[in-house]
């Protein structure tokens, strides 16, 4: 088990298992809410991990990286928009040995989302890309912009949090991933342009 609030994809799927067990029994996993949360999040995560169909020039993209970056996901497991999410990003970084993914624990010091906050908020997942001197490259989350247009519907019309979830569940699954990959596209060419 890592001991920084950075981790490793294995040390992260390591967290899952250690709050499932009763290892981890800390707030907020003291709460059968959040243990559903995080059972129910690994379950779409190995989902998507398996299923998901990655853009040809996305692929082309990643794989054209030719300098050192290290993608920050700044996220916790009880986060159902990273298990849609977050296994994206660690397939891509899985394409090229010049992309270092590491997980930031968002609830544990020191706070890197105090930096990235979204509309104020510090809303999760939050993808940082760093270059090899540790400047950002750019910034993406907590969701796709049709699924985070969405989000911001139910607030303003206080939509109940449970009919919140299944409507982005719903649209998470007819979409397949498409959304986050072409916005992911256009902002690994976007930082391309700008190095």
């Amino acid at each position: 088990m890592a001991t920084s609030n950075i981790l490793t994809w294995e040390e992260y799927l390591e967290q899952f298992n250690a709050i499932l067990s009763g290892a981890i029994t800390a707030a907020p996993y003291d709460k059968e809410a959040y243990l559903n949360y995080v059972k129910l999040n690994r379950s779409r995560q190995d989902r998507w991990l398996k299923k998901l169909e990655l853009n040809e020039a996305l692929i082309h993209q990643v794989k054209g990286i030719d300098a050192p970056q290290t993608w920050y996901a700044i996220t916790e497991p009880w986060c159902g928009d990273a298990a849609h999410n977050l296994p994206l990003f660690y397939l891509l970084s899985e394409l090229n040995s010049n992309i270092n993914f590491k997980i930031v624990l968002r609830d544990t010091p020191p706070f890197m989302i105090d930096d990235y906050l979204t509309n104020g908020g510090k809303s999760v997942p939050k993808i940082v890309v760093r270059n090899a001197k540790e400047e950002d490259l750019f910034t993406w989350g907590p969701r796709p912009k049709e699924a985070q247009e969405l989000y911001l519907g139910f607030k303003k019309n206080n939509t109940p949090f449970e009919e919140q979830k299944i409507i982005l569940q719903q649209w998470y699954n007819k979409n397949k991933g498409q959304d986050l990959q072409q916005e992911v596209l256009e902002l690994l060419k976007t930082a391309e342009v700008a190095v």
